[in-house]
């Protein structure tokens, strides 16, 4: 198990990192660093002696973190923002049908399951609706509490 990053070397979180109850003074699910932001390797460690974590110093939050490999990548890679992350409640702006069926009706809330960057046409997602797991592009989703809010202004 090598590690694929260095002391130094410059990594962006991949996905929202919460507080799973080993950051003091924190919340359990508070979140701790938001996708997207960009911080430095300084302590590259084990977990359960098969998985790499880093602990990436956030500068500009000024948080050191403890961050899975799989939750990184270089700050220079390519990097796809979604509107969306794993867990996030959405609703169906639209009727979803995959060959004629329809696996989700308009206005139905279902929960991203996985976010998907590296897609032709853009970000996509696995979506869990009560009845069915279906691949959707961003475009069709919107987030619950919007219209909520709408609708209670």
């Amino acid at each position: 198990m090598r590690p694929r990053f260095e002391f130094g070397d410059a990594v962006r979180v991949t996905r929202n990192v919460r507080n799973d109850g080993t950051f003091p003074g924190t919340e359990i699910g508070a979140l701790l660093m938001r996708r997207g932001s960009v911080g430095h390797v300084v302590d590259i460690g084990t977990f359960l002696q098969d998985q790499i974590i880093y602990t990436v110093h956030f500068l500009d939050q000024g948080r050191l973190v403890g961050c899975r490999e799989e939750e990184l990548i270089g700050a220079d890679e390519p990097w796809n923002p979604s509107r969306f992350e794993a867990r996030e409640k959405v609703r169906a702006r639209l009727t979803l049908t995959v060959a004629g069926e329809v696996r989700a009706q308009a206005g139905e809330i279902g929960e991203v399951i996985r976010v998907l960057r590296d897609v032709p046409g853009g970000v996509q997602y696995h979506v869990m609706f009560p009845a069915h797991v279906v691949q959707v592009p961003e475009n069709v989703l919107e987030a619950l509490e919007t219209r909520d809010k709408e609708g209670a202004a």
